[in-house]
């Protein structure tokens, strides 16, 4: 777990980011919210470690988000067979997709919601 959570964090936080397969496993709802979710924890995690102001007005996601990342990385690989490399794209799409479209505002509130009812 500790090898995906630094690839897709790199991944995620590369900048550009890298281009992703034409085609990835299509995801439910619920499981494209977890991923898209871990995507923006890992951006907003990485922002706020490099002091970035936007990013230290949301809730400290070092610990907890990061948390929340493996454990749906996990959940997601586990119910769509997806391998390490498959996750990987998946988060890196979604993170794009934030970046892309500056949604990060738009959809922190829901993703915070959601790590509140992890348990988290």
């Amino acid at each position: 777990m500790k090898r995906l959570l630094l690839a897709c964090a790199l991944a995620i936080c590369a900048a550009p980011l890298a281009a992703q397969p034409a085609e990835p496993v299509r995801l439910n709802l619920e499981q494209r919210m977890l991923v898209r979710c871990s995507a923006a924890f890992a951006m907003v995690a990485f922002s706020q470690e490099n002091g970035d102001a936007q990013a230290l007005q949301y809730p400290p996601l070092g610990e907890r988000g990061k948390e929340f990342f493996v454990q749906a990385s996990a959940r997601v690989m586990s119910e769509t067979a997806l391998d390490i490399e498959g996750i990987e794209a998946q988060l890196s799409a979604e993170a794009q997709d934030i970046h892309d479209k500056g949604d990060l505002p738009r959809v922190m509130p829901p993703c915070l919601e959601l790590l509140e009812q992890s348990g988290l």
